[in-house]
């Protein structure tokens, strides 16, 4: 039989009676002596001789007190490391005062977070906002009123309508309302509603407009593959079958597919059969506009994102494009404004520049005593400077006129148009057009609609959404929201998300002159558009390199923020 031993606790649950004793005594006996007594620890001493702030030992003791005096200090922090004084700011908002994202989310904003994450934690928050590239979408362009929406070119990856009246209009279309919705988009046939319709659901005339808006082309069409966007897209494209990967004669017919395709765009569009179309590659993006749209009076094609190789590549070619972000006394301007100057005039003309700026030397009495830079360093530093913008809205290249059509030469041989390694070798770029063209697909948009439930005050309340995801061009986009201002009696709010690389096409560009907003409707009639969305389009951008990421309609009013 096992003798009871005192202070023993055979559960092992809470330590022995002995040696709880012994702390309290040992407690006890530190509080007794006073801080005057206690001896100070080598490190104080050493803190105390750098002249370092010390956070003084607590009057208390280590377990008195209870307050903010008698807390213990943390031994891992550094020595300055005092409580603040009542009078002192704190270094960063209050908890409940911190800007929180917006109820839509956009892929700038998740970079955004992820970013901040990898940051040390004692960086503060208002020095993230100020470092980083892409900002918050509220903080770029205080929201704007209007019973228009801006023009905006970029290409939208998904759209969130939300509306307190449902969407269930949207949902489940007959077979006659479906055919005839394929009729009126490929006859172009002009659809005009009512300001405010009653019954969404029994009205067929909105159902099959709303067919009609969903409706894009597409080359190629590989169903098993997503092709849009194409930039970044190697992890959704990777364990997908690829037979042409490493069959050069398919490669061959995939690209001469392609070729006959993009001509049949480029022609459309010269005729202004077409109003626009997208070239989305694995590296950039280009968008053709037909004349009269923007505000230009030629065909023009901006080009983004580039790169120093693909810039010369194209000099080489005799394009004639300019860089709109970039001042007009930069070195990427002056050699890209034209290709009038031989490789002998360029030297000369960089010479001279290199004198004028050493002529201040001589003036001086200096110029035997400081040593110039050699050419050499010189285009190097100048090298640098333009391959810093390479990949940034910055970069966006504008053509204009005939030299459109020897960039079209120059996309259909430039072999670094296609990769050549990865999941996207041997594919051909993807043709986004919002009209028929030779070897096209016929693509609708996905569109679903969700009905939940939202807290309020008064309990909950039914709360009605529509998403549409797919490449939502900038007719699309203006084509829904002229169907939801009918449908939703202009009461409704979206999220936007918009393919970043695109969002630069929303530069305004230097106009020579005012367009005739007549002439210029009559003959873009038969390009396959609505008036209103023809009107729209023609308008001048004024978003810049960003797109919109908000908009809101209450009581037929926009309300919109990039």
């Amino acid at each position: 039989m096992a003798l009871s031993v005192p202070g023993y606790s055979p559960s092992f649950k809470r330590p022995p009676e002995t040696l709880r004793l012994r702390r309290k005594r040992g407690r006890s006996l530190g509080a007794a002596s006073g801080p005057a007594e206690r001896p100070e620890p080598a490190t104080r001493r050493a803190a105390r001789a750098a002249g370092l702030p010390l956070h003084p030992f607590p009057v208390g003791g280590r377990g008195g007190g209870g307050g903010p005096a008698g807390a213990r200090r943390n031994p891992f922090a550094r020595l300055d490391n005092r409580p603040r004084a009542a009078s002192e700011p704190p270094e960063g908002p209050p908890r409940g005062q911190q800007e929180a994202p917006g109820p839509f989310l956009d892929s700038n904003q998740e970079n955004d977070l992820l970013w901040e994450e990898k940051v040390p934690e004692r960086t503060a928050i208002t020095e993230l906002h100020q470092t980083s590239p892409v900002s918050f979408s509220e903080s770029d362009i205080p929201p704007s009123e209007s019973t228009e929406l801006p023009v905006d070119w970029s290409i939208k990856t998904r759209l969130l309508f939300t509306s307190s009246q449902p969407f269930t209009w949207a949902d489940h279309l007959k077979a006659q309302e479906e055919a005839q919705g394929i009729i009126q988009h490929c006859r172009a046939t002009e659809v005009t509603l009512p300001q405010s319709i009653q019954d969404p659901k029994l009205s067929t005339e909105l159902r099959c407009a709303f067919q009609q808006s969903l409706i894009y082309w597409l080359h190629p069409a590989l169903s098993w593959l997503p092709l849009f966007p194409r930039i970044g897209a190697d992890r959704k494209m990777a364990g997908k079958t690829t037979p042409w990967s490493n069959d050069e004669t398919l490669q061959h017919m995939l690209m001469s597919d392609w070729s006959v395709s993009f001509t049949s765009l480029y022609n459309l569009l010269k005729t202004k059969l077409c109003p626009y179309f997208y070239i989305c590659t694995y590296q950039f993006t280009v968008l053709f506009r037909a004349a009269g749209l923007a505000g230009d009076d030629v065909i023009t094609a901006l080009i983004s994102p580039t790169t120093r190789g693909i810039r010369e590549a194209m000099k080489n070619e005799g394009i004639e494009f300019s860089l709109p972000l970039i001042k007009e006394n930069g070195p990427e301007t002056r050699k890209a404004s034209g290709t009038g100057l031989q490789h002998g005039e360029e030297q000369a003309v960089s010479d001279e520049d290199e004198e004028e700026s050493f002529s201040w030397l001589e003036e001086m009495g200096v110029q035997d005593k400081i040593k110039k830079p050699d050419v050499l360093s010189i285009k190097l530093r100048k090298e640098i400077h333009e391959v810093q913008m390479d990949h940034r809205p910055e970069s966006v290249v504008l053509v204009k006129g005939m030299n459109t059509f020897t960039l079209l030469n120059f996309l259909i041989n430039c072999k670094s148009l296609i990769a050549t390694s990865g999941p996207q070798a041997g594919l051909p770029p993807t043709l986004l057009s919002p009209v028929a063209f030779r070897g096209a697909t016929m693509q609708m948009l996905k569109a679903r609609s969700v009905n939940v439930k939202t807290q309020a005050l008064s309990g909950y309340r039914d709360q009605f959404s529509l998403e549409i995801t797919g490449p939502v061009m900038p007719h699309s986009l203006h084509s829904v929201t002229m169907l939801l201002q009918s449908s939703q009696n202009g009461s409704f709010s979206a999220g936007l998300y918009a393919h970043e690389p695109t969002a630069v096409f929303n530069i305004c560009l230097s106009k020579d002159k005012v367009l005739d907003k007549e002439a210029v409707h009559e003959e873009l009639a038969n390009c396959g558009l609505h008036p209103k969305t023809l009107d729209h389009l023609c308008q001048t951008p004024i978003l810049g390199k960003l797109s919109l990421r908000h908009v809101e309609m209450s009581n037929y009013i926009y309300n919109w923020r990039s």
